[in-house]
């Protein structure tokens, strides 16, 4: 069965039209440094180079008054601020060479007057690109210098302060996903104390009896109206038998069987189900010759040797709608309603098989490997009816 990914897909930055991407590169930018200005001249069409540039504050002394009524809006700062370009290219791939080539474009007279340097691509930066970027602003005069790539801009996206541009920009938020996660935990959490609180806890094995029905099955209790109602039934009284790590299990049906060396030799005869609970109205009804010559058969199996197959049935808490644990006229067990796919019906976890020994005071179960079944038994007792 197919497991859900608990994993974000990588980021598709190049399906992302030019202008998006130098916006989103410019929101990012925001927390990299206390500017004063960032514009986005590549908006222009006319860019000299420049997909935005940014004006970095150097001199804090404004920031530090505490009245904020005392400053002058209308003054001209004394001091000069650090100058940045930021460029950006939404390709899938950047050889060095081409990398070098886009820094050369650079006018020496734009670069004369730079601080820094932000290079962002929508690809991922090999170490001799990220060494040919250093060894180029580093002979360019530059101070500062930053090689954003893929990489890059996913880290600094799954930030969980960047979460409103992650979900702007690719309609994914890990803060919702969370919160999400958190309220199915719970839900999952509270339909587990549900259960133990009315059918069963979650230490040993029980056998006490419920009613599985499909939330949406409108023709209860008239099985009449149903085809193959036994073979693919939208409710029926089951054993619970107690919990597993994600639901809860449940005794689908249990035949009389034979096993050997730890269950390395095993065979069944599914022809009689064993289980059938004796205050079920919709239960098949019982072929009491037939019970009579298999028990027959069984009872001549050395003590040893008795088991029973029973195949176990998966429901997941998160397909538990409802406990009600009163019943009705019908079946006064508890009903279970659940919510059914056409492929799982009731056992939303799917089922599987083990073989335990018929003794109490010996009781081992093991799994049913098919590859171990022999035919112990008649052949005619061995298939289902």
């Amino acid at each position: 069965m197919a497991t859900a990914s608990r994993t974000v897909n990588p980021l598709h930055f190049e399906d992302l039209e030019p202008r998006r991407f130098e916006d989103l590169v410019r929101q990012l930018l925001y927390d990299f440094r206390d500017w004063r200005a960032l514009e986005a001249t590549g908006r222009s069409g006319s860019d000299d180079g420049f997909d935005a540039r940014g004006w970095e504050v150097i001199n804090h002394q404004l920031l530090e008054h505490e009245d904020e009524e005392d400053l002058d809006q209308n003054a001209v700062p004394s001091y000069k601020d650090r100058i940045w370009l930021i460029q950006c290219k939404r390709e899938r791939v950047i050889t060095p060479k081409k990398l070098v080539g886009y820094l050369e474009d650079i006018s020496k007279d734009e670069l004369s007057n730079l601080h820094g340097l932000v290079f962002v691509a929508a690809c991922d930066f090999s170490k001799k690109s990220h060494d040919e970027f250093r060894k180029w602003c580093v002979t360019a005069g530059l101070e500062e210098f930053q090689l954003w790539g893929k990489a890059a801009l996913e880290d600094f996206l799954f930030q969980p302060r960047q979460d409103h541009l992650l979900f702007g920009y690719f309609g994914i938020s890990l803060q919702i996903r969370k919160r999400s996660l958190k309220s199915s935990l719970r839900a999952r959490l509270a339909t587990k104390r549900q259960v133990i609180r009315l059918i069963g806890g979650v230490q040993g094995r029980s056998r006490n009896p419920i009613l599985l029905r499909d939330a949406e099955a409108t023709q209860y209790p008239y099985s009449g109206e149903i085809a193959d109602v036994h073979k693919r039934p939208l409710w029926a009284v089951y054993y619970f038998l107690g919990h597993y790590e994600s639901g809860i299990k449940i005794l689908i049906r249990s035949h009389l069987a034979y096993v050997k060396d730890g269950a390395n030799e095993w065979d069944a005869m599914e022809k009689l189900r064993t289980n059938q609970h004796c205050d079920d109205p919709w239960a098949k009804e019982v072929d009491r010759d037939l019970d009579a010559k298999v028990r027959a058969i069984w009872e001549k199996v050395p003590k040893e040797n008795q088991a029973f197959l029973e195949v176990v049935g998966l429901v997941p808490y998160d397909q538990i709608l409802a406990i009600d644990e009163a019943g009705d006229e019908c079946c006064n067990h508890p009903h279970v309603y659940l919510q059914c796919s056409e492929e799982s019906g009731l056992f939303g976890g799917g089922a599987y098989a083990v073989v335990r020994t018929a003794h109490s005071y010996s009781e081992y179960e093991y799994e049913a490997e098919l590859t171990n079944q022999i035919l112990y038994f008649p052949q005619k007792y061995r298939s289902r009816g």
